[in-house]
């Protein structure tokens, strides 16, 4: 096993609130991690997908009385959201009868957006951590491994493949397992081959500022159907919307936000790109890198950094700003270049914004300062610095 970074985040956070949400796109190992704290912490495990676990909660509140005091982990919380009050109500008994934290592991496939919807009910009893796949630090700092991760992303069935075959076959029925069944039961009723379409059209534009006009005139559907595709797909943690830095520097600023499929090895997927050879003749090979560094740069950042990125009209720009919760912000550039300079537009955005720090990041495997206070780094590099919370 990989062991996660964020297990004995969890289990600390288990010590000091009543409940704890771990949300994350499907397959990225939240019901592994849950059983291995649940073995640890002694917990009764339900997964609400079972029928058999369904059944037990026809009356959650009494079945769940007798276990109080107990950690109960609830598997894919989403389905059930009716839950939500009953969870409240014992936790407040639970509080009367001197019993604090640690009652409820709650897994979600959802967006943290929509589980909070669901779970506003337990405002001030519950701690949300997002669970990613595999990242460049759980998998190693060798650059055979960090090329793994890229071309075959970070689903631990898709990364721990026998084989690049293997790994791809398991991407492509995963495409279809959400295709054909996990979107219905967020109630969406979409034709299969045309979400695919859609999914197919991201891969091929990945990076690229958000047309949702442009996307509904080659899907053959209207600019709402289209909008309401791309919320479905972020809902579900498979899609990230970049939001722009807006600030007030007196230039024309690109507004709308750039769209990234955020597992790396689903875009090859969806481009049929079984294996590095094909990767790296691609014309997505570019736009493939910067959104796997961007992902896993977002992944490792410290609790409450906000990523952007940064364009003017005029050509200034940067692929990602980190803006820590104190404040301060990175600039990132991101090259597929062993031999990296930053172009013009990257030198006149740190002029307008004055980051704190600056870097390029490539994939070679050494650190090195150039011009302007930039420094080239590797992406296990900077991604260890993110980690060890140099930035704070």
């Amino acid at each position: 096993m990989i062991e996660r970074r964020i297990l004995p985040v969890a289990r600390l956070r288990l010590g000091e609130v009543p409940a704890v949400a771990l949300f994350g796109p499907r397959q990225a190992g939240k019901t592994t991690l849950a059983l291995t704290l649940g073995e640890q912490l002694g917990a009764l495990y339900l997964d609400l997908e079972s029928e058999r676990d369904r059944a037990k909660l026809a009356e959650p509140e009494l079945y769940l009385a007798d276990h109080l005091g107990k950690l109960v982990i609830l598997d894919e919380i989403h389905r059930a959201p009716g839950l939500f009050p009953v969870l409240r109500g014992l936790i407040d008994r639970a509080r009367r009868e001197g019993v604090e934290n640690g009652l409820y592991l709650l897994l979600g496939s959802a967006s943290l957006d929509l589980l909070k919807q669901s779970g506003e009910t337990l405002a001030g009893r519950v701690s949300y951590l997002e669970l990613d796949p595999f990242d460049v630090i759980e998998v190693g700092v060798e650059t055979s491994e960090r090329d793994r991760l890229w071309l075959r992303g970070g689903f631990p069935d898709s990364f721990l493949a026998s084989s690049d075959a293997r790994s791809l076959r398991w991407r492509l029925d995963f495409i279809r397992s959400y295709l054909e069944r996990d979107i219905s039961q967020f109630g969406r009723r979409i034709a299969a081959e045309t979400l695919r379409r859609f999914w197919t059209m991201l891969a091929h534009r990945q990076g690229g500022v958000l047309n949702v006009a442009e996307l509904a005139r080659n899907l053959g559907v209207d600019v709402k159907t289209a909008g309401s595709y791309i919320d479905l797909l972020v809902d579900l943690l498979l899609v990230r919307r970049l939001p722009s830095w807006q600030a007030n520097v007196g230039k024309r600023l690109v507004k709308s936000p750039k769209v990234y499929v955020r597992d790396s090895g689903l875009v090859h997927a969806l481009l049929v790109l079984g294996d590095m050879e094909v990767l790296l003749s691609h014309p997505v090979v570019g736009a493939s890198w910067e959104g796997f560094v961007v992902e896993q740069l977002l992944a490792v950042a410290p609790e409450g950094t906000q990523g952007f990125y940064y364009r003017t009209s005029g050509g200034a720009e940067i692929d990602l700003l980190l803006s820590f919760p104190d404040g301060r912000s990175w600039a990132i550039e991101v090259k597929r270049s062993l031999a990296p300079r930053p172009q013009k537009g990257f030198h006149s955005a740190c002029a307008d914004l004055a980051p704190e720090r600056r870097f390029v990041v490539y994939p070679g495997d050494d650190s090195y300062p150039i011009g302007d206070d930039i420094q080239v780094v590797s992406l296990p590099q900077l991604a260890r610095m993110l980690v060890d919370h140099q930035a704070l």
